[in-house]
């Protein structure tokens, strides 16, 4: 595996010759009693037989633990080794159970092994930021059937989050106030995009939603990084409470969804030694990003280059507020 820099578009590229090997269906090596594909490097609860929540290392990672990044040219072009870390988060013990269907405590466990997962990785200096993310249904590329999410940690920030702390960044430059803060809090004056509020969260559609039924959660009140978020871990069971009502509305539209964290980069080496991200702490606000997969007919070619959505955020929030959720 090497990992290759667009020089356009900046942003780094895996190149991996072959597809990737794909994990048995039968027997699940993730239920219960099933041979494990190695030991698990953190279970929740501790010292608990079985436990609910088990990470394990990826089988067939994209980037592997081992060696230096060893940075070097191609002409023009920059590249370098996919050192990194690929990780599975078991989420709960039952192969055919949701996370939907999970308690507000078993969902909490989860978000607690993101956590520590997140901490225990940001301690290497290689690894520039931690993604966490789940895949969930045929149509987001889920390739494991057993509920689970996954972390990958890469010597580089991807470009999407990458935008987002520079934007961040440059609002807190001109207004020394958190962008995301003032989005909250113009979402929750409106109400027209919010999809549910909490005392200590909050889950509404963004104002330029990039597919149908698009929905973030954040932290009322501010904090940059998900896993040292104090108040984050004394209101684990209503953020696992809100996310479990939002996994339930978007099941009842959707045929699968991508769910991504995305919390501060990792600032104890390099970017931290350079100067970069010094006002980190105030500008940015860490969230989760869901994004609904509805059916719908091609689109064309500009669709690929153009987010194209054709459930206004407006009307989303409204049919998505109307849905049920169990308490």
């Amino acid at each position: 595996m090497e990992l290759r820099k667009d020089p356009i578009t900046r942003s780094w590229v895996a190149i991996r010759n072959g597809e990737p090997q794909e994990p048995p269906a039968e027997p699940c090596p993730f239920c219960s009693g099933a041979q494990q594909p190695a030991p698990p490097l953190l279970t929740l609860p501790e010292n608990s037989a079985p436990a609910q929540v088990r990470v394990f290392p990826q089988t067939d990672p994209l980037f592997r633990i081992e060696g230096e990044t060893a940075r070097a040219a191609e002409g023009i072009y920059d590249k370098m080794r996919a050192v990194g870390a690929h990780e599975v988060i078991v989420e709960l013990a039952e192969h055919g159970r949701r996370l939907s269907q999970a308690s507000d405590e078993e969902i909490a466990r989860v978000l607690e092994a993101y956590a520590r997962r997140l901490a225990d990785l940001k301690k290497d200096d290689r690894f520039k930021y931690i993604s966490v993310f789940k895949n969930v249904g045929a149509a987001a590329g889920q390739e494991i059937p057993h509920p689970h999410s996954e972390l990958v940690a890469t010597p580089f920030v991807p470009r999407r989050v990458l935008h987002e702390l520079r934007s961040a960044r440059d609002y807190w430059e001109l207004k020394e106030r958190c962008l995301f803060c003032d989005m909250l809090r113009q979402e929750l004056d409106q109400k027209t995009r919010l999809v549910e509020a909490t005392e200590n969260y909050a889950a509404f559609c963004p104002f330029a939603t990039r597919s149908p039924y698009e929905i973030w959660l954040l932290p009322r009140r501010h904090h940059h990084s998900f896993e040292t978020d104090t108040r984050r871990a004394a209101t684990a069971a209503a953020l696992a409470r809100l996310l479990r009502h939002t996994l339930e509305r978007v099941e009842q539209l959707a045929e699968g969804y991508h769910l991504v964290l995305h919390t501060n980069p990792n600032t104890s080496g390099t970017l931290q030694r350079v100067g970069f991200w010094k006002s980190l702490p105030e500008d940015f606000h860490w969230h989760l990003e869901l994004m609904p997969l509805v059916a719908h007919k091609p689109r064309p070619y500009i669709a690929k280059e153009v987010y194209f959505t054709t459930v206004a955020p407006e009307t989303a929030a409204a049919r998505l507020r109307a849905l049920s959720v169990t308490d």
